[in-house]
């Protein structure tokens, strides 16, 4: 037997002993993902316990995410540390609509939670957490954010920075804003479903602009802006959010010049930058026009609700503060302190370095998988772009039915123009195991296109 679990020094009942020393080991690295299990009744044996007690165990560490039973084959620890979905609308069976980061065991999200928090109560106590905080963070927090976001923006200081619960709230903010309602701000003609829902809500006017394989085109934004005299444009530069489009060098210097020649103002939607270490933001070649937006949401846990917004200078943070505590007057500052404490410990980007690796792989299976069809994807990205045949828009209607979600083109379409396209989120997969049938249904109702246009 390649595991047996030491319990005699752990405490408690004896199930939970042995749920705690597979979660231990999972830790340790002495268990990892994927591996098989004894059977329940070769490890009662092994430990001379009763049949039951292992059944428990095993049936308890099922229910915290870490083991996953496989019909005829056993038990085997989990590949990550996401849960089955209780809610899911019928006829969903997998949900691979929502753009979020997957949770490898290699994380450690249960662990590092708990280990982060203990910290934090250490130090300072949590119930220092429960009242109101300075809105937009403390001058300590902020420094902390600023201190690591400098690897990546060098410019960026505490007086320049703001903490939001969320990126939709920084752009629902900067619209409010720099616009008012008729104003037009230009962006990709496909673009982030948020903003145009914030866009919507105030008035704004979005207006796309035309983009190829490679993001936006920069004579197309040049013309926009001469056209349109836009108050902000809004852009995705890395890893765009539907096509995965990376901007090049080239383009973003381009762009950082049209900015700075129209005097407008850019709006750098960084969620997705973190994942891609080639790709610097535009915000570092045309820092006094830009506001730039960097969210955890994408590359740890949406649920934590902190994302940071980098103003082009201390007047414009104070405006930006000011919005914040006019608005939801702060982030919640013990997500916040936790977030404060992996970033100065470093665990934060030990975090992002496993969803990192992780997304590489689920896009490693995706190619593979769908070799010969169309579709656009970067290594690193946590969803990839179905370019779906002229033939059969429905695709997505018809993946639905089958019991996948994804989201259709017409969600991101600026100007109502949908694309025969679909986003299909890796990450919201909640194994392996999961995505690999999620993309056997995708290739079924892709070859049924296929076979439809042979219809005469």
């Amino acid at each position: 037997m390649d595991w047996t679990p030491t319990i005699s020094e752990l405490t408690g009942p004896r199930y939970q002993r042995i749920v705690d020393a597979i979660e231990a080991d999972i830790a340790a690295g002495r268990l990892v993902r994927g591996q098989q299990l004894p059977t329940q009744r070769a490890l009662a044996k092994a430990l001379g316990i009763d049949l039951t007690t292992v059944t428990r165990a095993y049936t308890e560490a099922r229910r915290r995410g870490v083991l996953e039973a496989r019909v005829g084959q056993g038990s085997f620890v989990s590949e990550t540390s996401a849960r089955r979905p209780i809610n899911l609308p019928h006829p969903v069976a997998i949900d691979l609509s929502m753009n979020v980061p997957p949770h490898p065991l290699e994380a450690q999200l249960d662990e590092r939670i708990m280990t982060g928090l203990e910290a934090i109560r250490a130090k300072s106590g949590l119930t220092a957490y429960l009242n109101y905080q300075p809105p937009g963070g403390s001058v300590h927090e902020r420094e902390v954010a600023a201190r690591w976001m400098r690897a990546r923006v060098p410019h960026a200081h505490a007086d320049k920075l703001v903490i939001f619960p969320g990126a939709q709230t920084i752009l629902y903010g900067l619209l409010a804003h720099l616009a008012r309602r008729g104003d037009v701000v230009l962006t990709e003609q496909l673009t982030f479903p948020g903003i145009k829902a914030a866009a919507a809500r105030l008035g704004v006017k979005l207006v796309g602009v035309a983009m190829d394989d490679g993001g936006i085109l920069p004579d197309a934004l040049a013309k926009a802006c001469r056209t349109h005299k836009p108050r902000a444009v809004y852009l995705i530069p890395t890893l765009h959010n539907p096509t995965t489009a990376t901007l090049s060098a080239e383009r973003r210097a381009a762009i950082a010049k049209i900015i700075r020649d129209a005097e407008t103002t850019l709006i750098e939607d960084d969620a997705y930058g973190l994942l891609d270490r080639a790709a610097t933001p535009i915000a570092n070649l045309v820092p006094e026009r830009t506001y730039l937006a960097t969210t955890l949401s994408k590359c740890i846990a949406p649920a934590l609700r902190v994302a940071y917004l980098l103003t082009p200078d201390s007047g414009a943070q104070l405006e930006m503060r000011s919005c914040l505590q006019a608005t939801v007057q702060m982030p919640a500052p013990l997500m916040v302190a936790l977030v404060t404490h992996w970033l100065e410990t470093g665990v934060a980007d030990r975090i992002i370095t496993a969803i990192r690796n992780e997304a590489v792989g689920r896009q490693q299976i995706a190619q593979r998988a769908l070799k010969g069809f169309r579709f656009q994807s970067k290594a690193a990205a946590h969803h990839l772009w179905l370019l779906l045949p002229d033939s059969r828009p429905d695709v997505a209607a018809h993946l639905l039915r089958s019991g996948l979600a994804v989201v259709a083109g017409d969600a991101f379409a600026v100007d109502g123009s949908p694309p025969q396209g679909a986003r299909m989120s890796l990450g919201a997969a909640r194994n392996r195991a999961e995505l690999a049938e999620a993309l056997r249904i995708l290739i079924g109702a892709l070859h049924g296109a296929v076979h439809s246009r042979q219809i005469v």
